[in-house]
């Protein structure tokens, strides 16, 4: 495990909150289609983030969205240095992605690396019309080209900075963090 330590609050619950209520409104305003839209949350975080943006939706435009969740561990690139024997989770999406319009979600986009290894996945499970990725923090420092069509905030960070995302429903608490790497003898 690396050794870090807090540098800075990025965001609290309440910022988190109204971050996602504008990105449920921008969702609206660039899918005029809400039949074929789904949303598909990278597992972890990825999520509950699908699940809340969903339930915006509904309470926005009384209607729901379908929400699936995807496990990318036998997909990334860097799989022998995850784990000698990764964990595999369920994927669950429960609807036919073929010919929808999909909506990637995770919580922060850094390398690219995990949304390519989520895009082979999804695409095991057919072909959508489209898809579009939604991410709570893009940080920068990107080795593919992956661009996010719906960001939450953007953060510069350094290669030595970690952005920790917090959700209730996973962590018991809700905010995000900048965090730093520290050498081990000054941990």
């Amino acid at each position: 495990m690396i050794a870090t330590r807090e540098k800075a609050q990025l965001m609290s619950a309440s910022e988190v909150d109204r971050t996602l209520v504008r990105l449920a409104h921008e969702i609206l305003e660039k899918n005029a289609d809400l039949d074929r839209l789904a949303f598909v949350g990278i597992r972890r975080r990825g999520v509950p983030l699908a699940q809340r943006l969903a339930r915006k939706i509904e309470a926005l435009e009384k209607r729901s969205i379908p929400v699936g969740i995807l496990d990318i561990n036998l997909y990334r690139d860097d799989l022998t240095t995850v784990d000698i024997k990764p964990v595999v989770n369920a994927t669950e999406i429960p609807f036919s992605v073929h010919g929808k319009d999909i909506i990637l979600m995770d919580d922060v986009l850094y390398t690219g690396r995990t949304i390519r290894a989520a895009l082979d996945a999804l695409f095991d499970h057919g072909r959508p019309a489209r898809v579009q990725l939604l991410v709570l923090i893009d940080r920068g420092h990107r080795e593919l080209p992956i661009e996010a069509k719906f960001v939450g905030r953007t953060v510069q960070t350094t290669d030595n900075e970690i952005i920790e995302v917090k959700f209730q429903e996973i962590d018991q608490m809700e905010k995000v963090l900048l965090v730093e790497k520290v050498a081990a003898d000054t941990a």
